[in-house]
């Protein structure tokens, strides 16, 4: 029963959310150029935030938990909406952002990057240790944190093409058993395939530390530092290896990826 609220707080949420975000009169500045040249709409991303976010505090196992899904969703959300609508679109990846600052310009990406990185840290304080050192209680935190920030990191590097970012996220939503953030993705994947709407930094960032938090809480020291290397992996092989290409070389996962999607 928990399960099925979580989904459905998740998915109702974000479907309201993206009717009254559509609707503002201001919903306009929203609008940007796909990869494609088509007209799409931000809104996704707020809408998938506020989905996602209500859902997994709905359906979260204790209050620790609850208040690190709603830290890690707001926060994440917020600066990647931020980075949305002020974003250096010239400048990708850490390495960039931190060449920036090496020359005293503070980009909207580091901005973001430093804003994922606190809320991860903040969550994964809330979500807390069972160890009863001080040291074990500091490195569970400081995993717990590298966990949901990496996986906001994560799934914000795969938004590159329509739906490709929700369909990652109810992929490994269902074996974390984030089922508020998996409602959400279900709820805007057909706008998003349909070239409609984009979730941005501001969903993907969202959704991405929400399922994080969903798996810190549910995993130990070992699992978490699993994970954690995992993470670091594939955002080291991001800066040198293009996810796009790889997916487009692979032929299941090409066909996943298209599933569903626009003809261009």
């Amino acid at each position: 029963m928990a399960v099925l609220r979580s989904f459905g707080v998740g998915a109702s949420v974000a479907r309201a959310a993206l009717g009254w975000i559509r609707r503002d009169e201001r919903a306009g500045m929203l609008e940007r150029k796909n990869f494609h040249g088509r007209t799409v709409s931000l809104a996704g991303g707020p809408a998938l935030a506020l989905g996602a976010t209500a859902g997994a505090v709905a359906g979260a196992p204790s209050l620790r938990v609850a208040t690190a899904s709603a830290v890690a969703g707001v926060a994440a959300g917020s600066v990647g909406l931020y980075d949305d609508m002020s974003g250096d679109s010239g400048i990708k990846g850490f390495a960039g952002h931190l060449g920036a600052l090496r020359e005293g310009r503070v980009t909207s990406g580091f901005v973001k990057i430093a804003g994922v990185g606190a809320a991860g840290l903040a969550a994964s304080a809330a979500i807390g240790s069972k160890r009863t050192s001080l040291l074990g209680r500091s490195a569970d935190v400081l995993l717990g944190a590298g966990v949901i920030a990496g996986m906001a990191n994560f799934v914000n590097l795969l938004d590159l093409r329509p739906g490709r970012a929700l369909k990652a996220g109810v992929a490994i939503g269902v074996p974390v058993g984030a089922a508020g953030p998996v409602g959400a993705a279900a709820a805007l994947l057909p706008e998003d395939l349909g070239e409609e709407i984009m979730v941005g930094d501001a969903g993907a960032n969202a959704m991405g530390a929400l399922l994080g938090v969903a798996l810190a809480s549910r995993t130990g020291p070992f699992g978490r530092l699993v994970a954690f290397a995992a993470l670091g992996a594939l955002t080291a092989a991001s800066e040198k290896v293009s996810y796009t290409k790889v997916i487009q070389d692979t032929p299941w996962l090409r066909r996943l990826d298209e599933l569903g999607r626009r003809p261009a």
